[in-house]
């Protein structure tokens, strides 16, 4: 067993993980309230008027908005093909399966760089004018992996009695999908909904080499922070990317979470009820 002196320690180096993870967001928000320019510590004076400056900012609102259609659009696009693909490779035997399975994972793992300027070529090689639909394209190709996770992670929890037990009752093709399958799969959708658009609305590495002379919000900052002047500015807009990620993110882990809580709970209530 774990000494007292082991268990001190873990918990203090957990506490000093989470310190250096989360002290310097927590530094960055502080000075979004700040109402002067300086960024100087202790704050003097705390007060909302860079986040008016920044609402009043025409490149800030028009980034926000590509940032947003961006991400929207990459996430409908990873809800169509990740879902698809995923039941492609859960119902389906065939060769070279594994290997189709770890090609669709594989974007997530690759540096941001590397797909960006893969991508940046190819365009380049087709004669695409790099824009918005560059952009979702990219966005798209690592979106599909959060879907595909989340959805063929819930179809390998599915037992498939349950089909079996439509089909005896009649049903087919769409009465199944929508009477058994996409109840069972809405909450793994939308939770890979979700992080899809949040991984999306803050991806900077590939979107500086899809988004040609546009600006996504996450651009934006990179290029003020760079410009040294609106740093006041930047720290506003910032807080509202962190508010705009971290959001759907609790959401998806609590919809993901809490599921996967019920459906064991009713596995082990069924178990039990079996073995009596």
């Amino acid at each position: 067993m774990e000494g007292r002196g082991t268990r001190i320690a873990l918990r203090l180096w957990g506490v000093a993980v989470m310190l250096f993870l989360y002290v310097p967001i927590a530094v960055v928000i502080l000075y979004a309230f700040n109402r002067s320019n300086i960024q100087s510590w202790p704050i003097a004076n705390y007060s909302l008027k860079w986040f008016s400056v920044a609402f009043h900012d025409p490149d800030v609102r028009n980034s926000l908005f590509l940032s947003v259609k961006a991400a929207l659009l990459a996430t409908v696009v990873a809800l169509i093909l990740g879902s698809a693909a995923s039941f492609a490779v859960h119902r389906f035997r065939f060769f070279g399966r594994e290997v189709i399975s770890f090609v669709l994972v594989l974007p997530i793992a690759l540096p941001g760089i590397i797909t960006g300027i893969a991508l940046a070529s190819f365009f380049n090689f087709i004669g695409i004018q790099l824009s918005l639909w560059t952009i979702v394209v990219g966005h798209a190709t690592f979106c599909i992996v959060i879907v595909y996770n989340n959805v063929i992670a819930r179809l390998r929890r599915t037992s498939p009695s349950m089909f079996e037990a439509a089909m005896d009752l009649g049903a087919h093709g769409w009465t199944i999908f929508r009477t058994v399958t996409f109840p069972m799969l809405s909450t793994a959708l939308i939770a890979g909904a979700l992080l899809a658009f949040a991984l999306s609305f803050d991806e900077v590495v590939v979107t500086f080499f899809t988004a040609g002379a546009q600006n996504t919000l996450p651009l934006w900052i990179f290029g003020a922070i760079g410009r040294g002047q609106q740093l006041s500015e930047v720290n506003a807009v910032v807080f509202v990317v962190i508010v705009a990620t971290v959001i759907p993110i609790t959401i998806a882990a609590r919809l993901t979470g809490g599921s996967g809580i019920a459906r064991t709970g009713r596995a082990d209530g069924a178990e039990r009820g079996g073995g009596m």
